[in-house]
């Protein structure tokens, strides 16, 4: 769908903005504002009248750019504590501290309940002035942060990045009329509702190629490829029949090493821009490894952890945290590598057998054996020895190929649709991006779109 454009325009002066309609105003962004006040910590929750729901940065919803419907933390707040700093409907909150590399600091989100909260010290409260939309406001931030505006007012002394806030509401920003406020608002509101729809459909899809992946890899490493094949009782409640001349063993018995990294003496201080690749737990997944996010460590320090060294063919599993039981095979052409502690590094005995074993650590029977082999009430992690434990159905040789052959065909088709899907949420919100940037900008008129609206 195309929008038109108003009929003039003039150059505003500023560059994130270029031209602007004629009869729009350009001044900073405190102008929009009574007040920002920073947010309070308080005290744990006592069970009195002065608890309070406390929003954190970890509770705004970036996508919806409003605060989560649900918020966890209860703080305890005195009367005299949260005067002023009580949130109302309406009010912005700008995140002031935290942020990281991808996500900087300085994200906006508008509050919309009307149910009392404070907003944690990471967080300030903006009271808008009067004549203000809140929820265009709220695009607007969101149109400035997509371009890095919040850059500039970025201090960073430690590992934690703080917001001038002062200098961030001094940068300048485009002031429609109230009506064409709300006009735009209402606008965005319907459009990136349509396309977020679609972003969830498609992130619907992914979760359903998902399962039908391991459906397809759990079925052929349990039950073979022939279906007429004779069974015969494996004596393990949960894996049930297995084919006969399948052989039911413990991972331990296949492997010549069972063991993980450590973390360097000095930490994430120890990392290089080049040198050897130090693989964390976030690199590693089901479908193989990742290197987006990847980092290095020297020689020097890979040849202090020799023993965490990493081996093409090696099979890796993560063993703590949220993504405990991901695993997957180093490629034969993986560059030189090291482990952290949260990364088990498995080696088998018969090289031949890897591919096969690394299909079997990604099926259903034995994830629900790594999540019932977690250490402890507080789900702690993997030892090496309940690693060791872990129970597999291995078929002849011969089978294990024709297996492994037939689950590389099956789950390439699956991944190729599941990359499609990734890449049309890219661009839908890529193109939730530019809409709210054209609109709030003034590059697109949006006053005549009442139809539009009502579009599906």
């Amino acid at each position: 769908m195309s929008f038109p454009a108003y009929e003039e325009y003039k150059d505003s002066g500023v560059e994130w903005l270029e031209k602007v309609p004629e009869h729009w105003v350009v001044d900073r962004f405190k102008r929009s504002t009574v007040s920002c006040r920073n947010g309070i910590w308080g005290s744990e929750a006592q069970g009195d009248e002065n608890d309070i729901k406390c929003v954190r940065v970890a509770d705004f919803d970036r996508e919806s750019l409003t605060t989560c419907d649900d918020i966890p933390t209860t703080r305890n707040v005195t009367e005299s504590e949260r005067a002023e700093r009580t949130l109302s409907q309406g009010n912005l909150l700008l995140e002031k501290s935290g942020g990281g590399a991808l996500q900087p600091v300085g994200f906006v989100v508008l509050y919309d309940s009307f149910e009392p909260a404070v907003c944690s010290n990471f967080v300030a409260k903006v009271e808008l002035a009067d004549g203000m939309n809140p929820s265009y406001w709220r695009y607007c931030h969101a149109a400035a942060y997509s371009i890095r505006l919040n850059y500039r007012s970025i201090k960073q002394t430690t590992g934690i990045q703080n917001l001038d806030q002062s200098q961030y509401l001094d940068e300048r920003a485009p002031f429609p009329p109230l009506p064409e406020q709300t006009a735009i608002a209402s606008f965005l509101d319907s459009e990136t509702s349509k396309i977020d729809s679609l972003v969830d459909e498609q992130r619907r899809l992914i979760e359903l190629l998902k399962e039908k992946r391991q459906a397809v890899i759990s079925h052929a490493v349990t039950k073979g490829l022939d279906p007429n094949a004779p069974m015969k009782e494996s004596s393990i409640e949960w894996l049930g029949e297995v084919p006969e001349g399948w052989t039911v063993t413990k991972l331990g018995f296949l492997s010549s090493k069972i063991g993980s990294g450590k973390t360097p003496r000095g930490g994430s201080e120890t990392y290089v821009d080049e040198g050897v690749l130090f693989v964390r737990s976030q690199n590693v997944y089901d479908e193989g490894l990742r290197l987006e996010d990847v980092v290095f460590i020297s020689n020097e320090v890979d040849e202090e952890m020799a023993i965490s060294r990493v081996e093409n063919g090696d099979i890796l599993l993560n063993i703590t945290g949220a993504s405990l039981g991901r695993t997957c095979l180093v490629p034969e052409d993986s560059p030189s590598s090291n482990v952290n502690q949260h990364v088990c590094i498995i080696r088998l005995e018969d090289p031949e057998q890897r591919e096969f074993v690394a299909m079997v650590m990604k099926a259903s029977v034995t994830k629900s054996q790594i999540d019932a082999a977690q250490n402890g009430a507080a789900r702690e992690g993997l030892n090496f020895e309940r690693i060791r434990q872990l129970r597999l159905a291995v078929p002849p040789r011969v089978e294990q190929q024709a297996i492994v052959s037939l689950i590389d065909s099956e789950t390439s088709k699956i991944d190729a649709m599941a990359t499609l899907a990734e890449r049309a949420i890219e661009l839908l919100q890529e193109r939730r991006t530019a809409l709210i940037s054209a609109a709030v900008t003034g590059k697109i008129d949006v006053r005549n779109h009442s139809s539009a609206l009502s579009m599906n």
